[in-house]
Parts: structure tokens; sequence; C-alpha cells
């Protein structure tokens, strides 16, 4: 059994109400049907609402965001720090209670990142890091696959 971002399997979860679908391969996908992939989107899983206004980690990455150290802000300048800690937290919860070991991420988000996000100066400036619920599953011992 896997975690995998919702939006990968053709869930229309991301911040401008689009699936990640064409980034998807058939064997993901008939994973999926087979029962073996939990889709999960942390944002909205932390209470964000879909479509959402764009929102980065500001100058850093998710661990940065854990640590306390930076914020996520959305295009409008609106802290939501909050919600994307609470949705990595339950994106967590679920891994643990099913003994889950692999979650399968995307580049970019600035929750489900995996090895590059934004840089938050909403200018589509990519930098190293991950997502604050990637962060979050490393260091729980969760192994991180990009698709």
């Amino acid at each position: 059994m896997k975690l995998c971002s919702a939006c990968l399997l053709g869930l229309e979860c991301r911040y401008d109400a689009k699936s990640n679908l064409e980034k998807s391969s058939e064997q993901l996908l008939q994973e999926f049907r087979n029962g073996n992939i939990i889709p999960v989107c942390p944002e909205q899983l932390g209470g964000l609402p879909t479509p959402r206004i764009p929102q980065e980690i500001q100058g850093m990455s998710g661990e940065n965001v854990l640590d306390g150290k930076c914020k996520v802000m959305n295009k409008n300048g609106e802290d939501v720090t909050g919600q994307f800690i609470k949705g990595a937290y339950e994106v967590l919860k679920i891994a643990q209670f099913l003994e889950i070991k692999e979650y399968i991420g995307v580049q970019k988000s600035p929750s489900c990142g995996c090895g590059k996000t934004y840089d938050g100066t909403f200018t589509k400036t990519l930098i190293d890091g991950d997502g604050v619920t990637v962060a979050l599953l490393k260091r729980n011992g969760i192994s991180v696959k990009l698709i």
C-alpha cells in the first residue's frame, strides 16, 4: 500500500482545480485501480479550498517550515502555514495508521513537492527542497518517490 498525491490520480485538487494526471503513468493508475494506492491532498486535508490562491514557501523549504524558520504564504500575502502543517500531519496519521512506508509526489508543490519547490516570489523560480508534507514524511521514515 502507498500514498500518492491525489492530483496524480486525476483528482482535480490542485490550487487551480486541475489535476496532474498527464504526469502520471499507466502503472501508477493500475496500482490505484487495484486498490494499492490511497490518494491524499494535504492542502485540502489542512482545510484549504479548491480552487485556492497560489501558495509558496517563502525562500526556504518544507523542513524550515516545520522548524518554524519560515512560512507558507499565498499570493495575496496571507499566511497559510497552519493549514500546510495540519495537512502534512493528517497525511502522516494516515500513513502511520495503515503502516504505509511510501509516498508518491510531484515537484514544485509547497506541500507535495519533492526535490524542487518555488522560492516564494511567485515568479516561477525553483529552488532545491521539499514541500511541507514530503519533509514531514521523510522525517518519519517514509520514503518519497517522485513521479
